[in-house]
């Protein structure tokens, strides 16, 4: 009963074919029964998310309602919400209920969605699988012995067990679209600064950004015309005027030229997702789209650039975590200097330890040239490359990850590897390029794969209505767990 897409939800909800307190209502029972196994949400609140039911309901009756009001959703556990706890799946901020709302989730609110809950993800967005979760890993609802990526992976098992019709995701370097892939619904990550930032707890200023995710690529649409906008509490929000992403949805793809870079199209990927980009190159040619080959050099040191920056960034965004004015403090200590390292060794799990460490090192004297300075300038090198080749073509096609979702407790032990399966997603975080990833199609293990669509900055619109014209002649974006 709760398969519904959003914009399915918001017309029922209009219509009045159901309530936003029994549509409400039909999620929570839903994930009472849903979530203990796959770990997909780590707080919930009936109570607060019945009141915002009926407030949507009276919202309604008034009738000044929009198409999102009364709409369930799920937010990442890194967005601050006043009331709500923000723990970003830490035990350094278990205990931290959030006495403001972040401007991305208030713009939602002023629509009038509701609240299910808050969902799992790698702690403080650092990861790969969801594994680095203080609460637990998040499970593939496709196959629960499976990892539904990450950091984002409690926002994609929710919507693919459809135990939410949609949720906010964020993405440093691939984490909304990895997870996207591995479960099988759509995810974009918009450009860079065209939705803010205010009260997104930092991982790595520079390349954070929220975005949407959801069973298909026009709600995505829907909810970016909701969450884009200038915001002056972030000073790295970009003041232009708003525009509506569903503008494209009914382009055809005529004429359309998709880039296909030789480096995504290697040895490196598995059978299986070879097989899906093809049949994706396939379905955009059956709708009068031309490819044209192109490369992106860079692609192999988008990885090590890509960790030595956004380690830096961790390791002074972290800082603020000490024990002294809120979150985790260590109950033993015999000074203040003891209570800055027990509580950080307590409140910090392994993997955001390796990254403050390895940010730190790299911003530490007689190093700074020779780690960070060199990677920014390898940033600017992998955002020329883009430059290059958007000269010759519309749009990229790309996959999204080398393989289907791994098995749970493969990668965890190994992070190089894991480092290694953001490889087709990090380069974009790096240019601060829109990209979508979308369903096309499913491995010999019956796991998701996806496919991603890249655009130069601000083409978020022609790249929701590519994939939403190619979501049209296809149903990966349909198919269900059992």
């Amino acid at each position: 009963m709760t398969a519904y897409t959003l914009k399915q939800a918001g017309a029922m909800l209009r219509s009045k074919q159901i309530s936003a307190v029994e549509l409400a209502q039909e999620y929570l029972a839903a994930i009472d029964v849903k979530n203990p196994a796959v770990n997909a949400y780590i707080t919930l609140d009936q109570d607060k998310t019945l009141a915002e039911a009926k407030a949507a309901d009276a919202r309604i009756a008034e009738g000044n309602a929009t198409a999102l009001t009364g709409v369930p959703i799920a937010y990442k556990d890194i967005f601050c919400h006043t009331g709500w706890r923000t723990a970003c799946s830490s035990k350094m901020l278990d205990n931290f209920v959030s006495p403001y709302t972040a401007t991305v989730v208030q713009n939602l609110l002023d629509e009038g969605m509701v609240t299910l809950g808050r969902a799992n993800m790698d702690e403080f967005a650092m990861g790969s699988t969801n594994e680095t979760s203080f609460y637990g890993a998040a499970k593939n609802p496709w196959n629960t012995g499976h990892v539904p990526g990450g950091s984002s992976g409690g926002s994609a098992a929710v919507v693919a067990a459809r135990l939410a019709p949609a949720a906010l995701g964020s993405d440093t370097g691939g984490s909304i679209r990895q997870p996207a892939s591995h479960c099988g619904i759509t995810g974009i990550k918009p450009t860079y600064g065209i939705v803010s930032r205010f009260g997104m707890v930092a991982y790595a200023s520079s390349f954070d950004q929220a975005g949407p995710m959801a069973q298909t690529a026009e709600d995505c649409a829907i909810l970016l015309n909701a969450m884009a906008g200038f915001d002056e509490r972030d000073s790295t929000s970009l003041e232009r005027e708003k525009e509506d992403y569903t503008r494209e949805l009914n382009q055809p793809l005529k004429g359309l030229k998709i880039g296909l870079p030789k480096e995504y199209f290697g040895t490196g990927n598995s059978a299986d997702v070879q097989a899906a980009l093809q049949a994706a190159v396939d379905l955009l040619k059956a709708q009068g789209a031309e490819m044209a080959d192109v490369s992106l050099p860079q692609t192999e040191l988008s990885i090590p650039a890509y960790y030595v920056l956004a380690s830096a960034e961790a390791s002074t965004n972290l800082s603020r975590y000490d024990g002294v004015r809120y979150g985790h403090r260590a109950a033993q200590f015999g000074n203040l200097e003891e209570m800055y390292g027990n509580t950080r060794a307590e409140g910090f799990g392994s993997e955001v330890k390796r990254r403050i460490m390895i940010g730190t090192y790299v911003l530490s004297h007689g190093y700074y040239d020779a780690y960070y300075l060199k990677a920014q300038k390898l940033r600017r090198l992998v955002a020329n490359d883009f430059q290059t080749a958007f000269a010759q073509c519309d749009l990229i096609l790309a996959p999204t990850a080398p393989t289907t979702a791994p098995k749970l407790d493969t990668l965890n032990h190994d992070p190089v590897q894991a480092y290694l399966s953001d490889i087709y997603t990090i380069a974009a975080n790096l240019a601060g390029l829109p990209a979508l990833t979308l369903p096309a199609g499913f491995g010999s293990d019956g796991l998701p794969i996806g496919v991603q669509l890249i655009g130069n900055h601000f083409s978020e619109a022609k790249i929701l209505g590519a994939a939403h014209q190619m979501q049209l002649v296809s149903d990966w974006h349909t198919r269900m767990p059992v």
